[in-house]
């Protein structure tokens, strides 16, 4: 089944974020200097389709594994809106502690993730427990998942997690977030720490339990490669805003924002004849405490114009499923690359 259809028509949302943002006070020092804010995720919008998986990638510092942290409501946002299913996270209408049982979140230290108390089995059945569900369903439900993910309960239920491989510590992760039988997963990093062989194992036990059990998953990486993989659409997070987001074939094969093209072109290749002699992209993120006027990427954009340095860049539709934050898709921008033709904004 195609992610992005369902029957009747295209797959509405599951997940809609408005305007979300998320800044980080700084304290000033003795001699009333410093203060200001680190603007980590700062006026995000975006939609997660039902049944899709929405893959994530930038840089490090861009706002992708804080996004996920807001998304999960694990840290308040400033402002912004998170709607799950068409109620608003946190309200009267949906709980807390509801939408923690319909979402949950796959972090990237797997060990860290774990009680090193607990036993693998009670790690897995400590959620249904505390949501209400028997200490006999429970553990049945942790059992048959360790099953699922490919670990034997009978050899693994009774272990702890400093005595469990990164890669099976993993699993035990991924069983644990389905133990509340969720209608979404949150996946920041999860595969990113594991061998190469290893990593292949998880991902595909992550597209079959997608299968069988009807998942959406947001999956943040730094991974190219494996985010093409795995994802139906893109998301591109520069410096805490949006970039471009689109179907993943068409933002990998055309990608619209120069950040994205200099993104891929930094994927390494196999073939000797197209391997990268120079760096696409110069210089490290700008300072997040005081980000640059208007587009965001233009201090590093080799296709910047004086424009781009006073105009903040509306979300552009240039396709299906396919926007973009540039100036150059802009019409009447200001930019001397501007299409002629206006697009609708998103």
């Amino acid at each position: 089944m195609d992610a992005l259809k369902d029957i009747g028509g295209p797959a509405q949302p599951l997940l809609t974020i408005k305007d979300l943002v998320k800044h980080f006070p700084l304290k000033k020092d003795p001699l009333g200097r410093g203060g200001g804010v680190v603007r980590a995720v700062d006026g995000v919008d975006f939609e997660v389709l039902k049944g899709e998986t929405l893959g994530v990638v930038g840089e490090s510092g861009c706002g992708k594994s804080t996004t996920a942290r807001l998304l999960m409501q694990l840290i308040e946002p400033t402002r912004g809106e998170v709607v799950f299913d068409g109620r608003e996270v946190g309200s009267r209408d949906l709980p807390l502690k509801e939408f923690r049982r319909q979402v949950q979140m796959v972090f990237q230290d797997s060990y860290a993730s774990l009680n090193p108390r607990l036993t693998i089995e009670d790690s897995i059945a400590f959620g249904p427990q505390v949501h209400g569900v028997s200490r006999r369903e429970s553990v049945e439900r942790a059992r048959d998942l360790l099953a699922r993910v490919g670990l034997s309960p009978q050899r693994f239920a009774e272990r702890y997690p400093h005595e469990l491989s990164g890669g099976q510590r993993q699993r035990v992760n991924i069983a644990r977030a389905l133990a509340l039988q969720p209608r979404m997963v949150i996946l920041d990093e999860a595969v990113s720490a594991l061998d190469k062989s290893v990593e292949a194992q998880v991902i595909n036990l992550l597209l079959d339990l997608k299968a069988e059990f009807g998942l959406t998953y947001v999956f943040i990486s730094h991974d190219l490669n494996v985010v093409r993989y795995v994802s139906d659409r893109v998301m591109v997070m520069y410096l805490g805003q949006v970039a471009e987001i689109g179907p993943a074939d068409a933002l990998y094969g055309a990608p619209a924002h120069p950040y994205t093209r200099a993104l891929l072109s930094s994927m390494p290749s196999m073939d000797p004849d197209h391997r990268t002699e120079e760096a696409a992209l110069a210089g490290d993120p700008p300072n997040p405490i005081n980000p640059p006027s208007g587009c965001r990427f233009h201090p590093r954009c080799a296709l910047a114009a004086p424009v781009c340095a006073k105009v903040v860049p509306e979300r552009i539709v240039t396709g299906s499923q396919h926007a973009v934050s540039c100036l150059i898709h802009e019409a009447g921008s200001g930019h001397p690359m501007a299409i002629e033709t206006p697009r609708k904004a998103a």
